[in-house]
């Protein structure tokens, strides 16, 4: 994804985090397909990240998928 940005271009990600697990209310069961901050911050290292933040939120993305859920959004640039 890093190298696909233009410089100045904008990385806005939205995921599961660990928590989703506890709600069972869909999304990855598996733990490393969930975004942690480390993984982030780590993964996205030579970007400016603007924002992470964690937050709970209602999804209703069908029967599988509907619910609390545990999210993760981030916003970052890729320096001009």
């Amino acid at each position: 994804m890093i190298r696909a940005l233009k410089p100045g271009g904008v990385l806005v990600l939205q995921g599961y985090s660990p928590a989703q697990l506890e709600y069972k209310t869909g999304g990855p069961q598996d733990i490393a397909h969930l975004y942690t901050e480390e993984l982030l911050r780590d993964s996205f290292s030579s970007l400016d990240i603007r924002e992470l933040r964690f937050y709970e939120e209602v999804l209703n993305e069908g029967t599988q998928h509907a619910g609390r859920s545990a999210l993760v959004g981030m916003l970052a640039y890729k320096p001009e």
